[in-house]
């Protein structure tokens, strides 16, 4: 795990879910005063992201009104502009940064580093949500120096639904004893753990953040999935994406250019696997539901239906029968 997140030994591992290690790190990375109070999230984010950031503000006794933040793209764009981030982190004294590295919905490759970098310069901490990049492309937590960043494994990880998720603290917080957090059994040192006093005695780097003893078969399911993907290569998985999406991409825009718009970055270097595609009055519940019928498996959220094909075990002539399958159903469903 820590080879496909890019981070160093210590900074990475595996505990509860996504939502709960959010909250876990908020109450050690959102530490507000009355001077600097305010989160920066994107508006139309995972909700579970939004309610995290809400309720951490509410329990800090502050209102979300003047402290949530949320950044959009521009008005007739889909995809967020690193200037107009980088901007509003300048014009705000945030406490926190947290936004996606891959936006779910979009599909874009967020600058993370540039971000990072910002966010820290402005004096705020900053963390992302990795749930739709981890394992789909490559990352450098640690180079690009984010403070804090966590995920689920039920995506691009293959552990299955309720997978255990992960978790990303920085080496630099590492032997800050004084970081706020909430502790418990499993997150204390190993070498006095059973000592049994009553005096928490944290684990260096993310493991000190760990509560309890995970599930067994979770850990499995994961464990199996991690490693395919290091028999397979991070970077030989995303060579292949990039080309496996460019060619769905040409697919569409050959058969059927009238009947579909793509708002994912045509960039490669922003975009991982999925593409967003957009149907102008098609009803896209009933395309998914169309295409469910048929043997496809896409994601509906709104007008936008996401697809996304896998490098892991993905091939071309998946793409190329999407298409086929597409264009047949396009013909059924208005």
């Amino acid at each position: 795990m820590t080879k496909i997140v890019g981070g160093e030994a210590g900074e990475v591992c595996v505990m509860n879910s996504l939502s709960a290690n959010l909250h876990f790190m908020m109450v050690a990375f959102y530490r507000p005063t009355s001077e600097r109070h305010k989160i920066l999230i994107e508006k139309g984010s995972f909700p579970s992201d939004w309610y995290a950031a809400e309720s951490q503000i509410k329990f800090h006794h502050f209102d979300p009104k003047d402290s949530l933040i949320m950044i959009e793209p521009r008005v007739g764009e889909h995809l967020l502009r690193t200037d107009d981030i980088v901007n509003v982190i300048r014009q705000h004294k945030f406490a926190l940064v947290l936004l996606p590295g891959v936006q779910y919905a979009s599909g874009q490759v967020l600058d993370v580093a540039t971000i990072s970098q910002v966010a820290h310069e402005s004096g705020a901490f900053v963390g992302f949500d990795l749930a739709h990049a981890v394992g789909n492309i490559p990352l450098s937590l640690h180079k690009w120096g984010v403070d804090f960043a966590v995920w689920c494994s039920y995506k691009y990880l293959n552990s299955g639904p309720g997978g255990i998720g992960g978790c990303f603290v920085h080496q630099r917080h590492a032997n800050d004893k004084t970081m706020p957090r909430f502790a418990g059994w499993w997150g204390h040192d190993l070498a006095s753990r059973f000592g049994m006093k009553d005096e928490f005695n944290p684990i260096p780097g993310a493991f000190g953040f760990r509560l309890s003893n995970p599930c067994s078969f979770p850990i499995l399911s994961l464990l199996a999935s991690l490693e395919i993907i290091d028999e397979a290569g991070i970077y030989q998985m995303r060579a292949k994406s990039e080309i496996l999406t460019s060619y769905l991409e040409f697919l569409i825009e050959s058969h059927l250019p009238t009947y579909v718009s793509i708002i994912t970055p045509k960039d490669v270097h922003f975009r991982g696997c999925q593409l967003s595609l957009k149907f102008p009055g098609r009803d896209t519940k009933a395309l998914e539901k169309g295409l469910y019928r048929k043997g496809i498996v896409c994601d509906a959220r709104g007008e936008i239906m996401r697809v996304a094909p896998t490098p892991l075990y993905n091939t071309f002539h998946d793409v190329w029968k999407f298409v086929q399958v597409l264009v047949s159903t396009l013909s059924d469903v208005r």
